[in-house]
Parts: structure tokens; sequence; C-alpha cells
């Protein structure tokens, strides 16, 4: 497997391979990230997983510092399975000057995430358009977890006319259901037993809403109130149609339920796509 810390040298070895997919992360790698390199070596010969802590996507109650780097436990994971490049720039390589110019996303940044994490997405898809130009490959993979970004990258893409496909990868869960995230390290041990709550909320939502129920508002606040019974801070616990994430019609048949919520210091989120037939 190639290390490689710069755009120029990356471009330099890309420039023969007619099909390359890239997988953007953020280091810290997990099964989660694994599963998208799979999916990538299944579609094509060249995967390039990128890894940079993005500063542009961190707020101001973010804490950038503390997102954990573990490089060499990341190479050996990708690999073993065959990953053939990491891309892993530094800032400097990045942002050899302060950004100015930044892609500005659409309207469907400013809610859910975009909501209480002001400004984080504008980093996303600004890192996200720079990585493209530096790896310049025919398909991404993107996981359905952060489904609000996946659902943004689509758009980005569409809108630039940007010649890259864009593959979405199921979420990987834990055996005990909690979706897997760098973020799960940071639950205590009583933290971790109760994490799996935010999937089984949404799990029933989900069967209510094939057994028949539309009350979606009435859903909405009960299972915020259930979270919070259990010492939760709850963001939002919402369903959405999977197509733009607008407020779903009645007679909606693919839906999504998104979730965010704070247990203790770590903040969790979660969907679930729901297809009434």
């Amino acid at each position: 497997m190639e290390i490689i810390r710069t755009i120029s040298e990356l471009r330099a070895r890309l420039s023969s391979e007619d099909q390359v997919c890239c997988v953007p992360t953020m280091g810290n790698i997990h099964d989660g990230h694994l599963s998208l390199v799979r999916i990538g070596k299944e579609r094509a010969p060249i995967v390039v997983t990128t890894v940079f802590v993005n500063r542009l996507q961190f707020g101001q109650s973010d804490d950038f510092s503390r997102y954990p780097r573990t490089f060499e436990d990341d190479c050996a994971k990708l690999e073993s399975l065959g990953n053939d490049i990491v891309f892993c720039p530094n800032e400097d390589e990045m942002y050899p000057e302060p950004q100015v110019f930044f892609i500005e996303p659409p309207k469907i940044a400013n809610g859910l995430e975009g909501r209480f994490r002001p400004g984080h997405f504008r980093g996303v898809c600004t890192v996200v358009t720079k990585l493209f130009n530096a790896v310049q490959p025919q398909m991404a993979v993107f996981g359905k977890k952060d489904y609000q970004q996946l659902a943004i990258i689509r758009e980005l893409t569409e809108q630039l006319c940007l010649p890259i496909e864009i593959v979405p990868a199921e979420t990987v869960l834990s055996e005990d259901g909690l979706a897997l995230s760098s973020r799960n390290r940071f639950l205590n041990e009583s933290e971790r037993s109760e994490a799996p709550r935010l999937r089984d909320t949404m799990i029933q939502i989900r069967d209510a809403i094939l057994a028949g129920d539309r009350k979606y508002v009435a859903m909405e606040y009960a299972a915020g109130a259930r979270l919070a019974r259990y010492g939760w801070n709850v963001d939002y616990v919402v369903i959405r149609a999977q197509k733009g994430l607008r407020r779903p019609a009645e007679d909606e048949t693919n839906l999504v339920v998104l979730g965010a919520a704070t247990l203790g210091a770590t903040r969790l989120i979660d969907n679930l796509e729901i297809n009434v037939e």
C-alpha cells in the first residue's frame, strides 16, 4: 500500500489510471470505514482512501484537537483490506493559504445537523471538492450514517457537473445495534450500554409507520421524550422524505428517521430508512 502526502505526487501516480475510487475519511478507521473500502474494491481497480482531519468543518463547540488521530493503526487496517493508496496531506498541503473560496451548500444544509453545527457543511463541501480535485476519481463512496452529508454531496456533484458517481454504503452496526462512529470511544461503560437506545427508538418509529401510523409529529415528540427520560440531551428525532430531506406528505413511501442526541459528553447521530409498500 502506498502512502502519498502531496497533491502533485498523487496526481502523477494516478495519471495513467482509468478507474479510481475515492473514500474520504478523517481517519480513526473502524469497520464502518472499512466497509466503504470494500465497496470501492468491488467497483474499481484503484482505491484511494483519504485521511485528513478538516479544520473547516469543526465549529466553535466542536473540539478539532480532540478528534482521535490513529494514523499507524489506520494504515494497518487499510493495508490488510487491500486498499491501494492512502492520501494523507497535512494542513499546509490542503490549505497553503487561508481558504477564502468556499462551497456554499444549499438550503438542505441549514436544518438538522446544520442547525446545531453552523458552517459544518460549508467546510465539508469545500474540503470534499478539494479532495475530488486532488484525486480526480470516477466514483466515491460515502456512508449512509451521515445521511444529510450524503444527500448534500450528491447534490454538489450534480450541481457542479462533477463526473463522479456517488456510491452510498449502508451503516455498519455493532452487535447491540449502535452505529459505528469514531465518537463511540468517548462513551464510558454505562453510556456505552445506553447508547443503542437511539437506534431502538428509531426502530419503534419504523414499526409504527409500517403498521399504518402517520402521526409523524406525535411520533417525533414521543421519541425525543423517551430518550430524554433516559438521560439524553436530544437535538432532534425527525421523520423526513429520503429525497431532499423535506417534511413528508402523508402518502410518502420513502422515508428516513434521523436523530442526533448527546449522551454524557458524546454527541451521537444515526438514521433509519423506511420504505412503505
